[in-house]
């Protein structure tokens, strides 16, 4: 039996596609130009590996209530389409766990056996917040069952706890001043480099320039979680009530930039304040129907 996911993890993985489908537009040179004149791009957009996997969690909590590891990496590698702009490593193990492979030892062994500490993980796993807000111990463990999935590196499963945190307190304690709302994140994160990167997050909340804070803090050119998952705590923590400003920030800095608005769009969507624009969502192509996710009109 399929268990009640409540409204904000709709309205977080709405806002995640969202956001990833609206970064998307802008590896399009044509594009460019919309950045600077806050000019929405000419639909329709398509979302990438950030949805399609966002929703395989969403998924996996609307029937099991939790994290399953075999049935996530099941559905992970079953939706998995090659053209959603996948990276060669989660390309590779999605099609070994199909043919057969042990997702865990495929996961452990990559890297050398360190594992994967891109952003994959933190990218997918804002709806996980959502669902499990109100309870951030539980949030912390979940989230590294998700992650751990196709990213055993403890900084990725760092970024992705991290995210997911951020998710969960947006949705909970939506009058946290910024700096305090990053140390809530913080209190949940292990020391590494994501946790130094809030660190120096909430060190330039007093500047406003995305550009300089991405130098600063990275913008997931990278493609690692410590390059990512700062800069997006950095700019959710300054427009957690306003989705537009949020996605126009984060597209300022550049960089892996699809991914750095899913998980802004993701955290800021979680708000019960936050609406999605019309505008924007009726240029967003619709969520996979294998989702099964109801039809939220915040």
């Amino acid at each position: 039996m399929s268990a009640q996911l409540p409204a904000r993890a709709t309205a977080s993985l709405l806002g995640l596609a969202l956001g990833d489908a609206f970064g998307s537009q802008f590896f399009v040179p044509a594009n460019h130009h919309a950045l600077s004149s806050r000019h929405l791009p000419p639909g329709p957009w398509q979302w990438t590996d950030d949805t399609e996997m966002a929703s395989s969690i969403y998924r996996v909590l609307a029937d099991h209530g939790a994290i399953d590891q075999d049935r996530l990496a099941a559905s992970f590698a079953a939706r998995h389409d090659f053209d959603r702009g996948y990276g060669p490593s989660t390309n590779r193990l999605l099609r070994l766990v199909r043919e057969g492979g042990d997702w865990r030892s495929l996961s452990a062994e990559l890297f050398d056996g360190k594992g994967s500490w891109g952003n994959g993980a933190a990218m997918r796993v804002a709806p996980l917040g959502a669902w499990f807000a109100g309870d951030l111990a539980h949030v912390v463990r979940q989230a590294a069952l998700s992650a751990q999935v196709t990213h055993t590196h403890p900084e990725a499963v760092a970024g992705a706890v991290a995210v997911a945190v951020a998710t969960a307190v947006t949705a909970t304690e939506p009058d946290l001043p910024a700096g305090r709302f990053l140390d809530r994140i913080r209190e949940h994160v292990p020391a590494g480099m994501i946790h130094d990167g809030i660190t120096e997050a909430r060190q330039l909340l007093t500047i406003s320039d995305p550009a300089l804070a991405a130098r600063m803090l990275g913008n997931g050119r990278q493609v690692a979680a410590h390059d990512t998952v700062p800069f997006t705590l950095w700019v959710a923590a300054r427009e957690r009530h306003d989705f537009e400003a949020a996605m126009w920030t984060t597209a300022a800095a550049g960089g892996d930039v699809d991914t750095t608005c899913a998980i802004v769009g993701g955290i800021v969507a979680a708000a019960e304040d936050v609406h999605l624009p019309p505008e924007w969502r009726s240029r967003c192509e619709p969520l996979p129907d294998w989702a099964g996710a109801p039809v939220d009109d915040r």
